[in-house]
């Protein structure tokens, strides 16, 4: 478990499922993941149990990120290795995704640095990436904060959509946490 001044970022639970579930029905939050498709309930579990998996298999995952005030769950960050894209491996990805009512406040942000940070300081990784499809400005703005530069352009070979990769190197980090 994490904790940022305003999020807990922790691993699964069963009542995490139907929140997450509507986070993954909604178009607008969907637009930049895949194809765009939207993800149901069942699908959504299906998710939460790769994740937990993952988490299990290669001592990292995404976690469930929870508002802290309220103890409600906005949607994830965390980390992941991006399959989807093999010209990038080896390499871990840090992600994010939330409820459109928790965007423009700087969550997603606040999350992300937390799982970077774990990334680099409890896991040791040399390198983080961050994918985003060309157009998704607001994730690029992330990367940015997040002190990642981007290194390459390419075309999921999925989906066919392009994809811009961003990347900060454990040395980077460094620098930029002193």
């Amino acid at each position: 478990m994490l904790e940022t001044p305003r999020l807990i970022l922790r691993r699964w639970r069963e009542e995490d499922v139907v929140p997450m579930a509507a986070v993954n029905a909604d178009p607008e939050v969907m637009r930049w993941i895949r194809d765009g498709s939207v993800r149901d309930e069942q699908q959504t579990r299906d998710g939460v149990q790769a994740w937990e998996s993952e988490w299990e298999s290669q001592g990292f995952g995404l976690f469930a990120v929870e508002i802290r005030s309220t103890g409600e769950l906005a949607g994830f960050t965390g980390l992941s290795v991006p399959r989807f894209l093999p010209e990038v491996l080896p390499a871990v990805e840090v992600g994010w995704r939330l409820g459109c009512s928790h965007w423009g406040q700087g969550l997603a942000t606040e999350a992300a640095a937390a799982a970077v940070r774990f990334g680099f300081e409890e896991r040791g990784l040399e390198r983080i990436v961050s994918i985003a499809q060309v157009g998704n400005d607001a994730s690029e703005r992330i990367m940015t904060k997040l002190g990642m530069r981007p290194v390459r352009e390419t075309v999921n070979p999925a989906y066919g959509r392009r994809v811009r990769v961003f990347e900060l190197s454990s040395d980077q980090y460094a620098t930029t946490t002193r």
